[in-house]
């Protein structure tokens, strides 16, 4: 059974950590308790000039998207789309985006993203699952498409070009796929619709009624375990997790936020198209990470909060030191929470990034997952603990049970990290098993190892599925990628069970190797046995260009087991 006890010590005391200069949320900022559209309605009408977004330069306000989104979701409505029905995204950051996602949901019907990295089979896993009637995609995309357009429910196809709403003169460097796009013109293929005609629409949607309670939201989880599934989250969900992302890292509607992670991802949602909407802030969103754009977006719209991936603050220090001193004014970077993909962000990193921004505070932003909408956790402002995810979010219950007894198990101890807040997902889209297993009592059982110290900050140790057992010894991936990521030529490691007669299994290591560094499998596992429990380090190593990873940047282990 899910445990109903009241909140332990843990849980209170990640309640009420205060911080020397900025105070811990004990409570959410009072709000009003409607879908994250109708704040969209409210700063068009408030502040309608103000800009929403930027993109390379094309400043697009609050009234220009509320009308767009308002266009959009009148098509939908007259092409018969109604409360409840799934309509895919199949595109990757845009303003147009933003126009889609809330044009949906101004109707009641539910965003469905799919990552545009996805191919013919995923994409037509997905549209199928959800029997799809719509889709907005990108026109670079349309091929795939169309593929999968004969074998489907589809029926109404939108094209976006990711070029029709860029200035004359962009003030970033575009990256070089719209900068070689943006003077070509395009002829939609037949079946096709305008999505760019269509926003410019005179045309208002239909008033719906709807609950916070109802389904706003499907983002499939990135298939680590078996096919991927729909976590259905409400709108109630998307504002209870907005609130607490934009309050714990003190974001403001005088802020100007860097939007870079997909907005495709439940985190680059989360930081990129619902925390500038509830606060009102400015977001400068590009199409996809660059680190010389990231630093111009910086030093020329004065960017106050940037959500990175650790890799990211690594490329754009490498740029930085290249280029010498002055030549990105990055004074006005105040906060940058960072997630460890790829490689984890430390104090080290997070000292080297302040010698360049020389105000902003860096630190892991947090743990969480789609079925949660993600933020669970928080590093409070100047109290980070190195190698944690933070402490507990206001309104989220953390507990750290035995995956054998479901009992709780003490400070320290590694257990199933098992959660539930108002963030809560309803379940996965038409898989009753699958949601039975994961959500009991409104508890989510994430299968994720983790362990919470006696200040109650949660440290992610890994997945039980992807645990590796040592002749009997568990040994947790993450930890050992961690240490991995130590040695001076290592850029990048994952690594994965490998049968063994003896052991049962073994640890095999892939490492993309640092530029210009040498060293040998041979060397690296020799240096792995002296810095770590011998039944921890690799038996085997192989080098590899790049890790197999989400668009997000997650790294994808089972992936990895194709090139075993």
């Amino acid at each position: 059974m899910a445990p109903t006890q009241e909140p332990d010590r843990r849980t209170r005391l990640a309640l009420t950590l205060k911080d020397d200069t900025m105070e811990t949320p004990q409570n959410l900022a009072p709000r009003p308790q409607k879908p994250l559209h109708e704040y969209l309605r409210q700063h068009a009408r408030e502040r309608p000039d103000h800009p929403a977004c930027i993109w390379y330069g094309q400043a697009i306000s609050w009234a220009e998207l509320d009308r767009a989104s308002d266009a959009f979701a009148a098509h939908l409505q007259a092409l018969g789309v109604a409360k409840g029905e799934p309509v895919v995204l199949f595109l990757n950051n845009c303003p147009q985006y933003l126009v889609a996602h809330f044009g949906i949901q101004k109707i009641g019907a539910i965003v469905c993203p799919s990552g545009p990295l996805n191919k013919e089979h995923e994409l037509a896993y997905q549209v199928n699952d959800l029997q799809a009637r719509v889709i907005v995609a990108a026109d670079n995309l349309l091929p795939v498409v169309e593929k999968v357009r004969g074998q489907s429910a589809l029926q109404h196809v939108f094209g976006v070009r990711y070029t029709d709403w860029l200035p004359e003169q962009p003030t970033l460097d575009l990256p070089p796929e719209l900068a070689a796009t943006a003077q070509t013109p395009v002829a939609w293929p037949a079946g096709v619709e305008d999505f760019w005609r269509v926003m410019h629409e005179d045309a208002r949607p239909q008033a719906v009624d709807m609950a916070l309670d109802d389904v706003a939201l499907m983002t499939y989880t990135s298939g680590t375990t078996g096919l991927p599934k729909g976590a259905m989250l409400s709108y109630g969900n998307a504002l209870f997790k907005t609130t607490v992302c934009a309050d714990c890292n003190g974001v403001g509607g005088d802020d100007v936020l860097l939007s870079v992670a997909p907005l495709y991802h439940i985190a680059g949602m989360l930081m990129g198209v619902n925390v500038p909407v509830i606060t009102g802030a400015t977001s400068v969103l590009l199409h996809r990470f660059d680190p010389k754009a990231v630093l111009q977006a910086m030093a020329t719209y004065r960017v106050s909060w940037w959500y990175s991936i650790a890799p990211m603050n690594v490329a754009c220090m490498q740029v930085l030191q290249a280029a010498g001193p002055g030549a990105f004014d990055l004074g006005s970077l105040k906060r940058n929470p960072v997630t460890s993909f790829g490689i984890a962000f430390t104090e080290s990193l997070a000292t080297q990034w302040q010698s360049f921004a020389p105000h902003c505070l860096s630190q892991e932003a947090a743990y969480g997952l789609s079925e949660t909408h993600t933020c669970d956790t928080y590093t409070p402002a100047g109290k980070a603990k190195w190698g944690t995810q933070g402490i507990v979010a206001p309104g989220v219950t953390i507990r750290i049970l035995d995956p054998d007894s479901g009992q709780e198990l003490p400070v320290g101890e590694v257990g199933e990290i098992v959660l539930t807040s108002p963030g809560v997902f309803k379940g996965y889209w038409n898989k009753p098993e699958a949601t039975a297993a994961t959500l009991r009592d409104g508890w989510v059982h994430t299968g994720d190892m983790g362990k919470m110290d006696a200040e109650g900050y949660l440290s992610f140790i890994g997945r039980f599925k992807e645990m590796i057992k040592v002749s009997g010894y568990s040994v947790f991936p993450e930890e050992v990628e961690t240490i991995l990521i130590k040695h001076p030529a290592v850029a990048q490691a994952a690594v994965i069970a490998e049968p063994d007669v003896e052991k049962g299994e073994v640890v095999k290591a892939f490492i993309v190797k640092k530029a210009g560094a040498e060293v040998s499998a041979e060397a690296l596992v020799a240096w792995a046995r002296e810095n770590m429990a011998l039944y921890k380090a690799p038996r085997h190593v192989r080098f590899i260009d790049a890790l197999p990873a989400t668009g997000a940047g997650k790294v994808l282990r089972r992936l990895l087991k194709d090139l075993a």
